[in-house]
């Protein structure tokens, strides 16, 4: 019997390679994890150092936090931290959850209710009560909700604590998704100007809400045709390197930029071992089959395109975030035994990336 034990306990874990296997491991394991949390004992050991390490099987840049909520349910809350390319499938993840008693399972951090929210990072607290924003506005970018926060306690020679305590406070009082789709900078204020107005924060949410409707009002429906645009085409060396950049200057001059408000950033680069290779006609075959999915009739807009060696970034202005990550998934594939491909997702509503390439 000991001689079947240790076969059994020393058997390799299968990796989690899909959502179905991460559920069904968790499920063997999940009256392991509940009492761990509950009695709080070898927490570490029992449930977080292998959750974290399933996690990252499943899909890089995956976080969790977890607690008991008031109802005795164990809470376990999977994020992005932020990251916008994983929001997608964060959100198909906990979609997928099983129903396990004693467990509830939420895709980013969620809204709290203010009443019940105070926060304390040293011997700073933040409340509904010592925390104010105003609005920051700038008439070049009038679509972007840019909010100042002021703490009345504020303290100069501690910036960084309370930074981090109203940062906190925000991504709790609004929920995690909240802050990413709806704010385009968030930031503290040590003395605000005597024009603006200090609002209390309990006030941030239908402020936000007054904002978004403006703008979904003005943009609603808008979709653009790129086929008879101008593109403008600029030239140089970078380190001995001929660098090109092709630039779509019609929509670069467009006063609906803020309609198409997620900038996807994608990079290929040469393999070593493909020098011989007709890269650059390989890399016009990605881009045009990569159009071909992201239609600009649908809401993704190719802006341009920058090339250094056999390096190139490419740049498409988007409606949503969700689908154009889950196309480069399934079309990263087909090219990487020529390119090594990355790409990301950032918000960037008035395409402030590739103003370089106009000034």
């Amino acid at each position: 019997m000991d001689f079947l034990n240790k076969i059994f306990n020393n058997r390799k874990e299968t990796k989690i390679s899909s959502k179905e296997d991460f559920w069904r491991w968790f499920m063997q394991n999940e009256k392991n994890f509940s009492r761990a949390v509950r009695k709080g004992e070898r927490i570490d050991e029992i449930f977080f150092a292998p959750l974290s390490q399933k996690l990252e099987e499943l899909r890089e840049g995956f976080f969790y936090i977890t607690g008991v909520t008031e109802d005795n349910q164990i809470e376990l809350v999977i994020t992005p931290d932020g990251v916008i390319k994983n929001i997608i499938y964060v959100e198909e993840l906990v979609n997928s959850a099983p129903n396990i008693s004693g467990w509830k399972f939420k895709a980013m951090k969620p809204p709290m209710d203010i009443e019940k929210l105070g926060l304390r990072i040293k011997n700073y607290t933040f409340t509904k009560e010592n925390l104010f924003f105003v609005e920051v506005s700038n008439k070049k970018y009038p679509d972007e909700i840019n909010i100042g926060v002021v703490y009345e306690n504020y303290n100069v020679n501690d910036r960084v604590t309370i930074e981090t305590g109203i940062y906190a406070f925000i991504d709790n009082y609004l929920g995690e998704l909240n802050v990413i789709t709806s704010l385009d900078n968030l930031e503290l204020i040590e003395v605000p100007s005597e024009e603006n107005e200090l609002i209390p924060i309990w006030k941030l949410k239908d402020f936000i809400l007054w904002r978004e409707k403006e703008f979904i009002e003005k943009y609603e429906g808008l979709r653009y045709d790129t086929d008879s645009d101008s593109y403008a085409l600029l030239e140089g060396a970078i380190d001995g390197k001929h660098m090109t950049a092709v630039v779509n200057a019609t929509l670069m001059e467009w006063n609906a930029k803020a309609s198409h408000p997620w900038l996807l950033n994608i990079g290929i680069e040469l393999n070593q071992g493909n020098e011989n290779t007709d890269y650059e006609t390989k890399m016009e075959e990605f881009e045009e089959e990569l159009m071909k999915t992201l239609k600009d009739s649908e809401g993704y807009l190719n802006i341009g395109r920058e090339t250094l060696g056999n390096r190139r970034v490419i740049y498409f202005a988007c409606k949503c975030f969700r689908y154009p990550s889950k196309v480069m998934e399934q079309f990263t594939p087909k090219y990487t035994h020529l390119f090594n491909v990355s790409y990301d997702i950032i918000k960037d509503k008035y395409w402030k990336t590739l103003e370089r390439f106009l000034s």
